[in-house]
C-alpha cells in the first residue's frame, strides 16, 4: 500500500472545470460531460470515470480505489486511474499553476512542428472568427420566438405542399429554368444564393442552440482545402441532457434552409420574369440540393453526422467505428486474439464495423474529387503539388500508418488460420502485381476484306450509263458505270476553242508584224490552254467509274438509273475481295512499344458465331491517326474508343492512337459485313507495377508540362 501511495499521488485538477449530467449511454449506465471553459472543450465521461474523479480530492490512488470500492458496485483498478491521469494530462486538464511547469514546457516543446508542417495543416483547414453573436443572439431570440412554435411549424409543411402542388403546374418551364441560368449572371446568382442559404443555415444552429441555453462565444468563415464553409461554434450543446434537444439544435440548419427553400419556391411562383424570379430559382433549387447531398450525409462531419450521433446514443462516432473497423480488418488479417475496442453487442459491432468501411470508402471518393478540383482549379505546377498533398494526406497516409502499426504488432503474429490466408493472399498479389506475366496487349479492332473499294461521284454529274447492272461479281478494269457532266462538257469545250485559237495564233505569230509584238505571250496562252484541257479530259475520263480488282458489289446505290442527277461526293459502290481479310487494331503509344511486326495475334469477334481469327501482326504505322474514320468502334457511336466530334461530325480519338494492321489470318474468310472486335496481340511480358510506374511517370510528365 505504501507504494501505491507513493506512486499515485494524484495532482489536483484545475478549479473552473464543470461535470454535468450527460444523456445514459447506449448500454443505459449514466454519464456525464466535463467542460473545459478556456479552450470550449468538452469530455465525456463514464461511469468510472465520475466516479474516481468525484473522489480525485482525496490526494492518492488508494484512498480513491478503497472509497468508490466501498461506496459503489464498480470494480476500478489501478490501471483505470493510470489511463484517467494519462488523459488529464494530455489535455491539460490538471493544474499545474504550482508543480510540474517544467513537464508542460517539454510537452509544449513537444507539440511544436515544423514550418512546413504547419503550412500543411493549415492549408487544409484554418478558419476566421468573424464576430461574437452573442449579445445579438440575446436580442433576437426574444423577437423571433415563434419560429419554435407549432403553429408556425404546421404553416411551413403546410407551405410545402401547396408550393410544390404548384410547381408541379409549371413542371415544364420549372425544368426549363434549369438550362436558362446557366450564364456567368447565373453562376454569379448561384454563389449569391449558396452564402445567403449557408449563412441562413448557421443561424439556425445558433438561435436553437442559444434558446435552449447555450453560448455561441464565436461565429465565422472556415477553409476546407481552401473551399469557404461558415462555422458556428455550438460546443456548449454537449451540455444538453435532452437528447431531443442534441437532435433540435442539429437538425436546425437543415430546416433553415428547408423553410428558405420554400420560401424561394414561393418567390418564384408569385414574381414576374426577371431577375429577382432567377434569383429565387437559383435559391431555390440550390438550397434543396445543397442541403440534402451536403449536410444529410453521416460520412463527414456535418450536420447528418452529429444527428445520427445522437440517435444512436453513440458519440464521437467516427473514431469509435474506427476502432472497431481497424481490429476488425487486424483479426481477419492476422487473428490476433485481442478483445473488441469497447465492449459492444454483436449487432452493435457489426453496425459499427460496417459504417468504418462505408465511411472510408465515401471518404476515399470524395477526397480523390477534391484532389482533382485542386489540380484543375491552379496552374499546373501548383495544381499537381497540391494534388499530391492531398493525395498522400487523406488517402495514402492513413494507409501507411495503419502498415506501421501492422510492423511493430509483428511480435505478436503467430502460425493461425488467419495469418496462413493472409500469407497465401499476399503471396497471390506478388506474384500477380511483380511477375511479368501480362504478355498481351488487348485493344478494339475491326476485321474487314483485305482490299475494298468505295466507289463515289467525283463532281455533280449525271448517270449515262451503268454496265454492271445486275451483276454482283466483278474484274479488275470493268467499267463500273459512266457518268456525263455538262458543266464539264461545257468547260473542256470552250477550251479546245480557247486552244485551238492559241494554236492558230502561234503558227501565225512569225508572219504577222502585230502578233509578233505580242512576244511570249501565245506560247504562254496556249500552254495554260493545253494544261486546262489535259486537266479536264481527265476529269472526264474519271467519270467513268472502274474495278480496281477482282472483287464483290458489297453494297450498290439502288437509286442508280440513266438520267439522274448526283452530287459530289455521292456514295455509289463498295467493292471488296472476299478472297482475304484484314485486320485493324487501334492502340496507344504506351502500348505500342511492347508489341512488333510479327507478333501472334487472335481477333475475337464480339459476334461468337463467326468464331476466332488466328493472324500476326504484317504493319505497324509510326504515326497516330488524327480522325478515326471507323465510327462502329468510337465512343460517340457507343463503341470503345474514346472520341469527340466536330461541328461537323469529323470523329477526333481523345488519346493519340496508331494503326496496327493484323494479316496472314486463319480462317481467311470474309463476313458480307465488318466486324467489331477485339485483338488480343502477343507482347513483350511485364508485371503490373512496372507498367502501372510507367503509366503515373507518364501522366506526371505531361500533366506537369516538363
Amino acid at each position: 500500500m505504501d507504494r501505491i501511495v507513493e506512486t499515485f499521488l494524484l495532482p489536483p485538477l484545475r478549479q473552473e472545470l464543470g461535470i454535468s449530467p450527460a444523456p445514459p449511454s447506449s448500454d443505459g449506465t449514466p454519464a456525464w460531460v466535463l467542460h473545459d471553459p478556456p479552450a470550449n472543450r468538452f469530455y465525456q465521461l463514464g461511469w468510472p470515470a465520475f466516479e474516481i474523479l468525484s473522489r480525485w480530492n482525496l490526494g492518492t490512488a488508494a484512498a480513491v480505489l478503497e472509497t468508490v470500492h466501498r461506496e459503489t458496485t464498480l470494480q476500478v483498478t489501478e490501471e483505470d486511474i493510470r489511463q484517467l491521469l494519462t488523459f488529464l494530462q494530455q489535455n491539460f486538464l490538471l493544474d499545474m499553476s504550482t508543480r510540474g511547469s517544467e513537464q508542460i514546457a517539454a510537452r509544449l516543446e513537444g507539440m511544436k512542428i515544423s514550418w512546413p508542417y504547419w503550412l500543411l495543416k493549415n492549408y487544409l483547414f484554418f478558419r476566421f472568427p468573424l464576430f461574437r453573436p452573442q449579445r445579438f443572439l440575446d436580442g433576437a431570440s426574444k423577437r423571433l420566438s415563434w419560429l419554435y412554435t407549432s403553429w408556425f411549424h404546421w404553416g411551413v409543411v403546410l407551405a410545402a405542399l401547396m408550393g410544390l402542388y404548384l410547381v408541379s403546374r409549371q413542371w415544364d418551364i420549372f425544368l426549363h429554368s434549369f438550362t436558362t441560368y446557366r450564364s456567368w449572371e447565373g453562376i454569379l446568382i448561384l454563389g449569391i444564393a449558396i452564402s445567403l442559404a449557408k449563412t441562413a443555415h448557421e443561424f439556425g444552429h445558433a438561435l436553437t442552440a442559444h434558446r435552449y441555453g447555450c453560448r455561441i462565444p464565436a461565429m465565422g468563415i472556415a477553409f476546407v482545402v481552401l473551399f469557404p464553409m461558415l462555422y458556428t461554434d455550438t460546443n456548449e450543446v454537449w451540455k444538453l441532457t435532452s437528447r431531443r434537444q442534441r437532435l433540435a439544435v442539429g437538425i436546425a440548419g437543415m430546416t433553415t434552409e428547408f423553410i428558405l427553400a420554400i420560401a424561394a419556391t414561393w418567390a418564384w411562383i408569385l414574381l414576374p420574369e426577371g431577375t429577382l424570379r432567377a434569383a429565387a430559382f437559383v435559391l431555390a433549387t440550390s438550397t434543396w440540393l445543397v442541403a440534402f447531398f451536403l449536410n444529410v450525409s453521416p460520412f463527414m462531419r456535418f450536420d447528418g453526422y452529429f444527428v445520427l450521433c445522437d440517435l444512436l446514443g453513440i458519440p464521437n462516432l467516427h473514431p469509435r467505428s474506427f476502432a472497431f473497423g481497424q481490429w476488425w480488418l487486424r483479426e481477419r488479417l492476422f487473428g490476433l486474439g485481442d478483445p473488441p475496442p469497447e465492449p459492444a453487442t454483436l449487432m452493435r459491432q457489426r453496425f459499427l464495423i460496417a459504417f468504418a468501411i462505408a465511411t472510408w470508402l465515401y471518404r476515399f471518393f470524395i477526397f480523390l474529387g477534391i484532389a482533382l478540383l485542386v489540380y484543375r482549379y491552379f496552374f499546373k505546377a501548383l495544381g499537381l503539388l497540391l494534388f499530391s498533398v492531398e493525395i498522400w494526406w487523406f488517402i495514402l497516409r492513413p494507409i501507411y500508418q495503419e502498415a506501421a502499426d501492422w510492423w511493430k504488432l509483428r511480435t505478436h503474429f503467430r502460425i493461425n488460420t488467419a495469418m496462413i490466408r493472409t500469407s497465401l493472399i499476399l503471396v497471390v498479389l506478388i506474384l500477380v502485381f511483380l511477375v511479368p506475366w501480362r504478355g498481351r496487349v488487348t485493344v478494339p479492332a475491326i476485321l474487314s476484306a483485305a482490299q475494298e473499294q468505295q466507289v463515289f461521284s467525283p463532281v455533280p454529274s449525271m448517270v449515262s450509263e451503268e454496265p454492271v447492272r445486275g451483276r454482283e461479281i466483278v474484274h479488275g478494269g470493268d467499267t463500273l458505270i459512266e457518268l456525263v457532266s455538262p458543266d464539264l462538257q461545257q468547260r473542256i469545250d470552250r477550251v479546245r476553242i480557247v486552244e485551238s485559237v492559241s494554236r492558230w495564233q502561234v503558227e501565225q505569230q512569225p508572219f504577222d508584224e502585230k502578233m509578233l509584238s505580242q512576244g511570249m505571250v501565245p506560247q504562254r496562252r496556249l500552254e495554260v490552254a493545253r494544261t486546262e484541257l489535259a486537266g479536264s479530259l481527265a476529269e472526264k475520263d474519271r467519270l467513268t467509274m472502274r474495278a480496281a480488282f477482282d472483287g464483290r458489289i458489297l453494297t450498290r446505290n439502288d437509286e442508280i438509273q440513266p438520267g439522274l442527277m448526283l452530287p459530289a461526293k455521292e456514295p455509289l459502290y463498295v467493292i471488296v475481295d472476299m478472297r482475304k481479310n484484314k485486320v485493324d487494331a487501334f492502340i496507344s503509344a504506351p502500348e505500342l512499344k511492347r508489341i512488333a511486326v510479327g507478333n501472334r495475334a487472335r481477333f475475337i469477334p464480339d459476334a461468337p458465331e463467326f468464331g476466332v481469327f488466328d493472324c500476326r501482326v504484317t504493319e505497324i504505322d509510326r504515326v497516330n491517326i488524327t480522325t478515326m474514320e471507323e465510327p462502329a468502334i468510337a465512343s460517340s457511336y457507343g463503341g470503345p474508343i474514346a472520341t469527340r466530334a466536330d461541328a461537323k461530325g469529323v470523329l477526333y480519338p481523345s488519346v493519340p492512337l496508331f494503326r496496327v494492321r493484323l494479316g496472314d489470318c486463319n480462317p481467311e474468310t470474309v463476313p458480307s459485313l465488318r466486324l467489331n472486335g477485339t485483338a488480343a496481340i502477343a507482347a513483350e511480358e511485364r508485371s503490373l507495377i512496372v507498367e502501372s510506374l510507367r503509366n503515373i511517370y507518364a501522366v506526371l510528365v505531361r500533366e506537369s508540362g516538363f
